[in-house]
């Protein structure tokens, strides 16, 4: 299930009207701001009562807007996620399977379109601020559509960048997952965003 939370996020605010808080003021700028980005990131799940349970997971990240992106999980397992901008792609090698979706219907209203996507928030999400904790500032990102698979995601910003996200998925579970070592607006390779699936391994397109 734990597995399943990590496509979850790639797959992520009230009506958007307060953008005078900290936060949004800081998610809008890296909108704005941000068209291209590198990085790392770690995830775990968490107990009810916020407390750090099973292993965490470790991996790089990059995206370029408008919905291209790469989630690429290294440890303790090796699974992508992968957007072109037209279709999702998530390989599991332990499986030896590529699940194919479209874009628009798997990326749309998830966490990820908050952050590597156009920038048109409020057609699928509502946004509210939360009270500063842990020395970031935050906001809560809703869904408007209930087939979303997630509650809501909050996302704890500093220096106008994402460092956390708490995601509250369609299980009631919590995962924690800290970004760093962020890389604004760099100069990406051609193919950084091109998948070809491994002959040896089943293709299956929804």
């Amino acid at each position: 299930m734990f597995k399943n939370s990590v496509v979850a996020f790639v797959l992520a605010l009230c009506p958007l009207v307060s953008w005078g808080a900290a936060a949004t003021n800081q998610l809008e700028q890296f909108i704005r701001d941000v068209t291209s980005a590198t990085g790392e990131f770690s995830q775990i799940r968490l107990t009810s009562a916020g407390q750090a349970e099973g292993a965490t997971q470790s991996g790089t990240f990059s995206f370029e807007r408008p919905g291209k992106f790469k989630w690429n999980v290294l440890k303790p397992y090796e699974q992508l996620t992968l957007s072109d901008g037209k279709q999702l792609y998530q390989y599991d090698p332990d499986l030896a399977q590529v699940i194919v979706r479209s874009v628009d219907e798997s990326v749309g209203t998830s966490p990820a379109a908050i952050l590597f996507g156009s920038g048109k928030l409020d057609e699928s999400f509502g946004v509210m601020s939360r009270p500063d904790s842990d020395g970031l500032s935050w906001l809560r990102a809703e869904p408007r559509s209930p087939d979303a698979g997630f509650a809501h995601v909050d996302m704890g910003f500093r220096g106008n960048m994402p460092v956390r996200l708490l995601l509250l998925d369609s299980f009631g579970q919590t995962s924690r997952i800290d970004l760093k070592n962020i890389v604004t607006n760099p100069a990406l390779a051609p193919d950084e965003f091109t998948f070809t699936p491994p002959d040896d391994v089943d293709v299956v397109n929804m």
